[in-house]
């Protein structure tokens, strides 16, 4: 009797039990490989935090325009190619630029130099022994260098221009264009993080120091 009533409640159990039972497959585990391919892409992301937020917006509302989604011509080829090095250009010329408040609180922007700040936005220049404090350095140089290889790395993200400047890649050239955004996400990150930029340049916001 007793394993009369021990099969009863089992096969109430399976009753009560649902149908298909969603189990869990090899291919939906997050391996360790995965896992690191994913923080990756979301540091390439944050990356972008980095980039000049008018190069990076213009270049996400025209990118689609130019590469005619992707499918490009030959004229297509060059605007896309002319915007990628246009962005690239601008992202290494605004990492020059500062940004400071004078007497009143306003914000006022300049480019720097190897004398000093340039005031560029029409107002009163500063004095030289002030000016003198925001002159380029070998840093500057370095973060405009890696602000084109970011751009290059958010670029490569981008499908339409990928489809659009390789449009039949070989097997060599995609296994480049999926590892090198992710190397040059490594490679930004803990450049950026070791020597931090202390400008406000064009495009990013200023400290309330």
């Amino acid at each position: 009797m007793m394993e009369e009533n021990m099969c009863d409640e089992e096969a109430q159990q399976q009753e009560e039990e649902p149908l298909l039972i969603p189990k869990s497959s090899n291919s939906d585990r997050k391996t360790p490989k995965r896992k690191a391919i994913r923080k990756t892409f979301k540091s390439t992301a944050h990356l972008a935090n980095l980039l000049p937020t008018g190069t990076v917006l213009a270049f996400q509302l025209l990118s689609p325009i130019f590469t005619n989604q992707g499918r490009c011509n030959a004229k297509s080829w060059n605007m896309t190619a002319g915007l990628v090095a246009l962005c690239g250009l601008s992202c290494f010329i605004l990492s020059f630029t500062d940004s400071f408040r004078d007497e009143s609180g306003k914000v006022r922007h300049g480019l720097a130099t190897f004398r000093g700040l340039w005031v560029i936005d029409g107002t009163a220049p500063l004095p030289p022994q002030v000016a003198v404090n925001y002159r380029i350095k070998l840093i500057d140089f370095i973060h405009a260098f890696m602000s084109i290889l970011v751009f290059v790395a958010v670029a490569l993200l981008d499908r339409n221009v990928v489809s659009c400047l390789y449009p039949t890649p070989s097997e060599e050239m995609k296994q480049v264009l999926a590892s090198l955004p992710i190397g040059i996400g490594i490679f930004g990150s803990m450049l950026f993080v070791a020597f931090p930029t202390r400008r406000h340049g064009i495009g990013f916001p200023l400290s309330s120091q």
